[in-house]
């Protein structure tokens, strides 16, 4: 019993400071209503002054970024906010004062081990807890930091054992769910974002399952590597994929680049050809309006529509600089031998093609 008893003191002196010792009250009292037997009235004071430190011992005081829960008998009572406040003194009731406010924090896969000469921190692996299975059986080390405050102090006090445990126990299960159904290339590259997210919603889930009094603000992931036997395997693996993405950019900025110039080749030939189509047609009508026009004119009077059209014709050949041209008599026309001048004849058509292609 009396194990008992000093653990419960030395427990109590952890979490509130040093208190009044009761163990050695009544052999206090006992002095001093000894050392006071003359006086009048002497030991009812004693017992009285010793009431009164006894019930003032039951004043606590609650910090701003804590909270108050009173117990009695070892069994919850009542909770108490900021300020000072009065429970029955000890034994009777006791109070605990969690920081509710204060934001914790666990290691997984790693542990830090302190400062090296005074710089910084030095860090242990733990792979044990930071090997885990993607979702296309690769082995991956995790690495990572769950925070978190007390959401409910009852609940964290009185539920569970050792919630600093529990927390980790079930980060660890909650982050290897989520890397297990997601593969390795977007755990080490562009899913570390998403994985964070998730682990935080399903650890936030498990806990409360538990009824751990636990809040999850954060979930954050301080490195993600394959294991080092096959480090640098996954690096060319990793530079392979780095220079895949390298040439699809280069290939998709020279699409960008060629597509729109080829769109709009391919609709300044569309237009091109619709205009001469539409000029064609045109022509064409108007030749057709033309010669519709002529005919019901050369019906009326075909001698005279005849003279007119070779006028013409003749008027057209002759006014054109570019036909050469020679008159005859025909008496000079009998005494001279025709012939077909072939050499200026080919070039003749040669002009008529470059002057119709301008």
């Amino acid at each position: 019993m009396n194990w008992d008893w000093e653990k419960l003191q030395e427990k109590r002196q952890r979490q509130y400071g040093p208190g009044p010792d009761l163990r050695n009250l009544g052999d206090d009292l006992k002095r001093l209503t000894n050392f006071n037997l003359n006086i009048p009235g002497g030991p009812k004071l004693l017992v009285l002054a010793a009431v009164i430190l006894w019930l003032l011992s039951g004043i606590y005081i609650v910090e701003p970024d804590e909270m108050g829960v009173v117990r009695r008998f070892g069994a919850y009572e009542r909770t108490a906010g900021p300020g000072p406040h009065y429970h029955i003194p000890f034994p009777v009731e006791s109070v605990l004062t969690p920081k509710v406010s204060q934001n914790r924090s666990v290691s997984v896969g790693f542990r830090s081990t302190g400062s090296k000469d005074g710089v910084g921190y030095q860090y242990r692996p733990v792979p044990e807890e930071a090997l885990m299975l993607t979702g296309d059986e690769n082995i991956i080390d995790v690495q990572f930091i769950v925070q978190y405050v007390i959401g409910d102090p009852v609940e964290w006090l009185f539920r569970i054992k050792d919630p600093g445990d529990t927390v980790k126990a079930a980060a660890e299960a909650a982050m290897r769910e989520v890397i297990g159904n997601n593969n390795i290339d977007s755990a080490l590259t562009t899913g570390k974002l998403e994985i964070q997210n998730t682990t935080k919603a399903l650890l936030q889930s498990v806990l409360d399952r538990y009824n751990c009094g636990v809040t999850i603000t954060a979930v954050q992931l301080q490195d993600v590597h394959p294991p080092k036997d096959v480090m640098d395997a996954f690096k060319d693996v990793a530079s392979a994929l780095e220079d895949k993405n390298r040439v699809i950019n280069e290939a998709e900025s020279y699409l960008n680049d060629i597509l729109p110039k080829a769109r709009g080749q391919a609709a300044a030939v569309l237009n091109d050809a619709q205009a001469y189509r539409e000029s064609v047609v045109r022509k064409a009508q108007g030749e057709a309006a033309r010669f519709t026009s002529i005919l019901a004119e050369y019906n009326k009077a075909k001698d005279v529509t005849r003279e007119r059209l070779y006028l013409e014709a003749m008027e057209e050949i002759l006014s054109n600089p570019d036909v050469e041209k020679i008159v005859m008599t025909d008496e000079a026309l009998k005494q001279t031998v025709p012939y077909l001048p072939l050499d200026r004849l080919g070039q003749g058509k040669a002009k008529a093609k470059a002057k119709g292609g301008e």
